[in-house]
């Protein structure tokens, strides 16, 4: 069975950084997509980033560009959302799921249908 667990979240202040980490199993990590999503409590998920299988191409929504860094290391099974500059409009539960690799090239991985979420989480929240 699908296996991702993510951690690395925590309470920072404004300004500052956070790695998550997303550690994959029961399925062939090296051949799959990934994607980060965010859900705020009360609310929808939110598409974040995605990278390529083999991790020479990324995304990033707007709000996260130049802020995020999405990375993968396929030798360990580990998906990392490197978070800099953090806002307290980050605030929320982050996810990782995988995807097929063909729905990164063609962009199908924004909508919340197009994923299937199978881990708990991280919470990140940027606070004063």
């Amino acid at each position: 069975e699908v296996q991702l667990v993510e951690s690395g979240g925590g309470l920072v202040q404004p300004g500052g950084s956070l790695r998550l980490s997303c550690t994959a199993s029961g399925f062939t990590f090296s051949t799959h997509a990934m994607i980060w999503v965010r859900q705020v409590s009360g609310k929808g998920r939110e598409w974040v980033s995605a990278i390529n299988s083999g991790g020479s191409r990324t995304d990033y929504t707007d709000s996260t560009k130049g802020r995020f860094t999405i990375s993968r290391d396929n030798a360990k099974n580990t998906l990392y959302l490197q978070m800099n500059s953090l806002k307290p409009e980050d605030t929320a539960v982050y996810y990782c799921a995988n995807i097929p690799e063909w729905k990164y090239y063609s962009g199908t991985y924004y909508y919340s249908e197009d994923y299937d979420i199978w881990g708990q989480g991280t919470q990140v929240t940027v606070s004063s």
